[in-house]
């Protein structure tokens, strides 16, 4: 399911060699994809197979109460949350890689952010090998180009490598997961021990949310970004940036009563 199809205007522009994805909402397009973005919010914070059986032995209630304690109640958590969220599900919409794990189902806290990378992008089979996306997600009402920058610098961190610690915490969940899921985790961890990957086979990707129109700075960030590497920047356009957010998050938790 991709909530982007039915939701979005997609303009690609080329930046001296880089590419910026400029997505701005459709007309209606936001009222064709409320439900769909309300599974795909949940799905992030936990398994739907998962809330399904709570469902099934607690009752809508209780398993309500349960997805409740999950999501964050502040504004600048959600906000963190959604630009994740949504960052996780263009990356795999738009430019083919698998993000496999969820990372906000792993939370210490629900306010609290996440340490390391804030998306790792996966792209893997035995005859091309390996190739992963570094990505940064940046959600403002109004982005700042310092915010731009420290974005650009976290890309930059470790040689633009993944982080070994971000790197490593997929690996050992796709180690908990599958046969299939533990192939690709130990081929995650042969990279993190043997940093063989080339600059050129780690993209690098900056997804902001924004209520303003920060094109002038994503530009200028391309432009002068590391040559040696496919670079990406995707700004998605919500004029009402904060009510938007209010919105996906408004009784999210509430899951039905038959």
């Amino acid at each position: 399911m991709s909530i982007f199809r039915n939701w979005i205007h997609f303009q690609e522009e080329d930046v001296v060699g880089r590419t910026l994805h400029i997505c701005t909402e459709t007309l209606d397009g936001r009222i064709k994809i409320t439900d769909d973005l309300r599974q795909v919010m949940r799905s992030h914070y936990n398994d739907l197979a998962q809330i399904a059986d709570d469902i099934k032995y607690l009752g809508y209630p209780d398993a309500s109460a349960v997805l409740a304690e999950r999501l964050p109640q502040t504004s600048r958590a959600r906000s963190g949350d959604l630009g994740e969220i949504l960052a996780t599900e263009y990356i795999e919409h738009a430019l083919g890689y698998q993000i496999p794990i969820r990372r906000l189902r792993y939370k210490d806290g629900r306010e609290m952010a996440l340490r390391g990378d804030d998306f790792i992008g996966i792209d893997y089979n035995k005859s091309t090998g390996l190739k992963l996306l570094k990505g940064e997600s940046k959600s403002a009402a109004k982005l700042s180009n310092d915010t731009v920058k420290k974005a650009r610098a976290a890309l930059n961190r470790d040689a633009g490598r993944c982080t070994p610690h971000s790197l490593l915490f997929v690996a050992d969940r796709l180690m908990e997961g599958t046969a299939a899921q533990q192939i690709l985790g130990r081929v995650l961890k042969t990279e993190i021990a043997r940093r063989s990957l080339s600059p050129g086979s780690i993209d690098h990707v900056v997804f902001t949310m924004t209520g303003n129109s920060p094109l002038t700075l994503l530009r200028n960030d391309l432009t002068s970004a590391d040559h040696t590497r496919k670079q990406i920047s995707i700004n998605l356009n919500i004029d009402d940036h904060q009510d938007f957010i209010a919105a996906s998050y408004l009784n999210l938790e509430h899951l039905g009563n038959n």
